[in-house]
């Protein structure tokens, strides 16, 4: 990974109130779309990103980066359709929609003036949620499969084989697993509003962000329960990163990091943290491929990159000095490139290379 500096190096420089900008910077190409950035993830080499104008742009390491209008309001979630290199869109204009790198738009379903606030993709299934409802197809299904809960939908995931869908709502989740003929409902029970959802990568853990400062968890085997606490703001971003693995997560003024090896995961544990940001709110993370390292986004704009360390004793480098914005999307391809999104608008899209001082 290129290392544009030092984070202390960043912030004795004296002519920025923040972090200096860096090589990185400069040698990627900035780009000033006016509309904040609301999502973005990784496809192989591409990257795609949501907008709050409604378009998706899909960023590609050799050419410029394909603008499509999806949406006639802001994008409210974004994922990745299998294997097809296209999206899958929810938008404030109540359309579900799959949105492919040429500019083909297909419409999946669409609920008037509700909006679509989540969408999900899993082998062979995808699904999306307007108010209450998941709606859940089989891929060549044209009907959907309804699943309601007590209260608005606020995220929703499936596991690696699509064989469970995790729904966040008020009280918990529900776990909807696929049988033979139908699916069937599992609670998990915590009080107050849960929202985006992830299973971890090996299928033991349900872990949701709350409206509370605050993230929680249950050891599915048992719905043994896990708070994951003591946060200064809301969590509104997190991924999985390394081999343990690790849930990196924002809301401190660091990036959080929770173990998940071992038979009873984060329980009695404390945190590894990284990419310290000078006592300023981490907004976004995400994580460096096949490294236990983090990507870690602030409210000042700046993006610094850390390792995953339970000694707490590695050097974080700045890769994006401070630009006045809070970075509201980060993701990296296998390749290295890496799109920087940030709520007014700006994106910067850059390979962290070897050559950069």
């Amino acid at each position: 990974m290129s290392r544009g500096m030092t984070a202390e190096a960043a912030r004795q420089n004296p002519r920025h109130a923040g972090f200096a900008e860096t090589q990185l910077e400069r040698q990627g190409l900035t780009l000033e779309i006016g509309a904040p950035v609301t999502a973005a993830l990784a496809l192989g080499t591409r990257v795609a990103a949501g907008f709050g104008d409604g378009t998706v742009r899909f960023f590609h390491p050799d050419a410029p980066p394909n603008v499509i209008k999806a949406h006639t309001g802001p994008i409210l979630d974004l994922a990745a359709d299998g294997t097809s290199g296209a999206v899958l869109t929810g938008g404030d204009d109540g359309r579900f929609l799959r949105v492919s790198p040429d500019g083909t738009i297909e419409e999946l379903a669409t609920f008037g003036t509700k909006w679509v606030d989540c969408v999900a993709a899993g082998p062979g299934y995808f699904a999306c949620s307007s108010g209450r409802t998941a709606h859940v197809w089989r891929v060549g299904d044209r009907d959907a499969k309804t699943f309601e809960h007590p209260s608005t939908v606020g995220g929703l995931a499936f596991d690696a084989q699509a064989r469970r869908l995790a729904v966040a709502h008020y009280g918990g989740a529900t776990i909807w697993e696929r049988g033979d003929r139908r699916w069937r409902s599992s609670k998990l029970i915590w009080k107050g509003s849960h929202g985006a959802a992830a299973f971890s990568p090996d299928g033991k853990y349900l872990v949701t962000t709350m409206q509370e400062n605050a993230l929680h968890g249950w050891r599915l085997r048992d719905k043994a329960d896990m708070r994951m606490s003591g946060y200064p703001a809301k969590v509104k971003s997190f991924t999985w990163v390394g081999d343990a693995p690790f849930l990196a997560t924002s809301g401190a003024d660091e990036a959080i990091c929770w173990p998940f090896d071992g038979k009873d995961g984060p329980m009695g544990r404390a945190p590894a943290t990284c990419a310290y940001g000078g006592k300023q709110q981490c907004t976004a993370v995400t994580g460096l491929v096949g490294h236990n390292g983090v990507l870690a986004g602030f409210v000042d704009g700046s993006v610094l990159a850390g390792r995953v360390s339970v000694e707490n004793e590695m050097e974080d480098f700045v890769v994006k000095g401070s630009s006045g914005a809070p970075i509201s999307a980060l993701a990296i391809t296998p390749q290295a490139w890496l799109l920087i999104g940030d709520e007014a608008g700006r994106v910067l899209w850059v390979r962290l290379g070897t050559d950069a001082a």
